[in-house]
């Protein structure tokens, strides 16, 4: 099964950073949340196994949440690691 992968960018308000990080990596769909700096607070790796699903867990989950004031998605077009990530995502496998 093709998985969907995105990398999501969050920009929260600053009484929520330091519970965020935690709520989103609790998010089913979010395998990874980053604290960063810059121009964002938080990245979010997601990893779903189709659009609809990362439609769901971006816009009704991540975009929902208290304090997140913006977000800017990037849909993966193909997946480039040193690690057999679709191996270790995958039921079975």
């Amino acid at each position: 099964m093709a998985m969907t992968h995105a990398i999501v960018l969050i920009e929260a308000e600053r009484d929520a950073l330091p519970r965020l990080g935690e709520v989103l990596a609790g998010i089913d769909g979010v395998a990874e949340a980053y604290s960063v700096t810059g121009e964002w607070d938080f990245v979010a790796i997601v990893r779903v196994g189709d659009p609809e699903q990362l439609a769901d867990v971006v816009t009704g989950q991540i975009g929902q949440l208290p304090g997140v004031t913006r977000t800017r998605t990037m849909v993966a077009l193909a997946v480039h690691s040193r690690h057999d990530i679709e191996r270790l995502f995958s039921i079975g496998g």
